[in-house]
């Protein structure tokens, strides 16, 4: 998926009230930003980080640059835009770049299911169980090489794993599928000291037959896309 518009250098100031980031651009003005994750972001708001932007020209928007990437240690990156993971998935569904999930005619987003909740995708094919794909944007990391869900605790994020549950009982087929959007990890685990009540709930699944996959992905300034599968470290 590439960016709209060419992505501008910017340093950042500080990130408040969820959604607004101060930042600095090239040329030494101070404006403030959208961010677009409501997650704690841990590790990736220290001052001072160079970070990347995207300028709107949409008259109707307040908020005319997005914070999209930071860059990290050692050449790697991270993606903030919780809403891309969605995209990337789109697309590699299109592509057929994700193994475990070929072979359905039929993909449709954001469709009504459980309590009140839309799963992100329906896979129909006629001669297959339909399949309900849930997709979580990761970007925490607290030691070398591991990524790891969630950042905060998630309420939404544990009713999604019973809600997939409960689709194995009905015969259907449910994956969680999480999106590591940073460079600089190799295997995703779940936090359970973070969210507890998520913890317990990843495990009722995976008991259950709910599928947990997880794919990393390539970031540059240029454009974000799936990269290769990473190892979900199963809770006991």
């Amino acid at each position: 998926m590439q960016f709209q518009t060419p992505l501008i250098a910017a340093t950042l100031i500080r990130r408040y009230k969820r959604f607004l980031t101060d930042i600095t651009l090239p040329d030494g003005v101070e404006v403030t930003a959208h961010c677009a994750n409501p997650g704690a972001m841990t590790g990736l708001m220290d001052q001072g980080a160079r970070i990347w932007v995207e300028q709107n020209h949409d008259p109707k928007r307040k908020l005319k640059f997005s914070w999209k990437l930071i860059e990290l240690a050692n050449t790697h990156w991270a993606c903030l835009d919780t809403a891309l993971p969605n995209k990337l998935v789109a697309e590699a569904l299109r592509e057929g770049k994700i193994p475990e999930l070929r072979g359905y005619s039929n993909v449709r987003p954001e469709v009504k299911y459980g309590e009140n909740s839309r799963i992100d995708f329906l896979l129909q094919e006629p001669s297959r169980p339909d399949t309900y794909v849930e997709v979580k944007a990761v970007t925490l990391q607290r030691a070398p090489g591991l990524a790891e869900f969630p950042d905060s605790v998630t309420k939404r994020g544990t009713k999604h794993l019973y809600e997939l549950i409960e689709m194995t009982r009905q015969g259907h087929r449910a994956v969680m599928l999480y999106v590591v959007h940073r460079t600089d990890c190799g295997k995703l685990a779940i936090a359970t000291d973070i969210d507890p009540d998520y913890a317990k709930a990843f495990a009722a699944a995976h008991r259950a037959g709910v599928e947990m996959i997880c794919y990393g992905t390539n970031i540059s300034t240029i454009s974000v896309t799936l990269a290769n599968g990473l190892p979900v470290t199963p809770i006991e």
